[in-house]
């Protein structure tokens, strides 16, 4: 294998989420300085759900004019939107405009809502062009993916983006009509910190990363070492001239598998027919439900579940979450185990430990242990452990189903947005309209 062709899938599977990702860690520093202030969370949350009429057209499209879609120029214009909102954002994000005489952050919602059109799509369109390319690059992808929200973090880090410090706070309590004495108490105040740059440089830099990603999908397919790689020169692009015989080919003939035998009977009309519809309906059922958990239930409660134990525990475990997912995609490199009843165990595993994550955003602000050194390594232990198991999950599957053609993988990225739209849909209410959760106050919240 080329290590060229797996460097250039990881830089392309980084752009996929990277801005999006990037959007949310910078949270911190664009609320203060806009007039929606903490509804900005719950406004984007619709807006990436809305942006689904991306890969809904796609999927469609294969569904009902299979072959009437360029894939290749698709990913060429959602790649070059990313690029440009990412870069117009770093001008814009801060611009307000009057409606109805509020003044509202209409640039940012506008530019944040292409981003989401780009990254949403990207899961239906990313993942089909990687048939081209052995099932070995699939993880490599993966890697990147997992990367894309990794790498926003780590930077997220170096600007110092939400770092916290607790301040005394002198204030005058009451004052008596009889005595010039007040009373005075002493309390600690949270003040953010400010940052090491600004939120302009954090947008150009995610510009950037979408015009590495841009090079990468260049690369893939122009570079000769890369043309190389592909498996006996059968490749699908969504092209209706071309694709049909290849189509055909792709999706009745197990692509290179050395875990399955070659001549099999058909068990169903999916794919190559290696699994039953019940097997089918099993694997893509763990899939939303992973995604549901890894990509919007969980992460709208990371802070609610952390602060508790300290500003400390909640960056070490939304750092290492994010070093779990391209971890889990690396040892499923080596270790690609495609049993259906170890990917159920995994699943139940990770539920279990998201389950234990989920008790302790209720409880906010005094969870269990939150007093206790142990409450953090805890808590920071259990996200290692979740975002490890389930994204395990999710390469795996992917892996089956890249081996199961090219409809498989598109309606792989299907499911990933139809379960992260149903984790939305569950977790908006919770947290934005009944405010089911409490953060408490980082510096002044007292427990038993």
């Amino acid at each position: 294998m080329s290590l060229l062709t797996h460097l250039l899938a990881c830089l392309f599977g980084m752009g996929s989420w990277v801005s999006i990702n990037g959007l949310w860690v910078e949270l911190p520093l664009i609320v203060p300085e806009i007039p929606e202030g903490w509804y900005l969370p719950s406004y984007l949350s619709v807006l990436i759900q809305m942006a689904n009429v991306g890969p809904l057209f796609v999927t469609l499209m294969h569904r009902f004019r299979p072959g009437a879609l360029n894939e290749i120029a698709v990913i060429y214009v959602i790649i070059g939107l990313g690029t440009a909102a990412s870069f117009l954002l770093g001008f814009f994000w801060k611009e307000t405009v009057v409606v109805a005489g509020v003044p509202r952050s209409v640039a940012l919602l506008v530019l944040t809502f292409f981003l989401a059109v780009v990254d949403c799509t990207s899961s239906v369109t990313f993942l089909p062009f990687m048939m081209r390319l052995k099932t070995q690059y699939l993880t490599t992808y993966y890697i990147g993916e997992g990367v894309s929200g990794l790498l926003p973090a780590l930077v997220a880090l170096i600007q110092g983006v939400g770092v916290v410090h607790c301040i005394n706070s002198t204030q005058s309590l009451s004052h008596t009509l009889n005595s010039s004495n007040s009373s005075v108490t002493f309390d600690l105040r949270a003040q953010y910190q400010p940052a090491n740059f600004s939120a302009e440089v954090f947008f150009f830099f995610l510009s950037a990363m979408m015009l590495v990603c841009l090079a990468a999908f260049l690369l893939l397919n122009y570079h000769p070492s890369v043309a190389r790689e592909l498996p006996n020169g059968q490749y699908t692009n969504g092209v209706k001239e071309r694709s049909q015989s290849n189509r055909k080919w792709v999706e009745q003939k197990s692509m290179m598998d050395p875990y399955r035998p070659t001549t099999q009977k058909r068990r169903s009309s999916f794919g190559t027919g290696s699994y039953s519809w019940t097997q089918v309906f099993y694997i893509f059922a763990i899939l939303a439900w992973a995604n549901a958990l890894t990509n919007v239930v969980l992460p709208s409660v990371q802070s609610y579940s952390c602060l508790p134990y300290g500003n400390n525990a909640y960056h070490l475990s939304a750092t290492m979450a994010a070093v779990a997912n391209p971890l889990a995609c690396f040892i499923a490199m080596f270790f690609p185990i495609r049993s259906l009843l170890l990917m159920g165990a995994l699943t139940v595993i990770g539920s279990a430990v998201g389950a234990f994550i989920m008790s302790m955003a209720v409880l906010s602000p005094c969870p269990l242990l939150v007093n206790e050194a142990s409450g953090s390594v805890i808590i920071v232990l259990a996200w290692i452990l979740f975002a490890l198991t389930l994204s395990y999950v999710k390469v795996i599957i992917g892996v089956i189903l890249r081996d199961e053609g090219h409809s498989a993988l598109v309606w792989c990225g299907a499911v990933v947005q139809l379960g992260s739209l149903l984790g939305a849909v569950t977790m908006f209410p919770l947290v934005s309209v009944y405010s089911y959760f409490s953060s408490g106050d980082p510096c002044n919240t007292k427990c038993p």
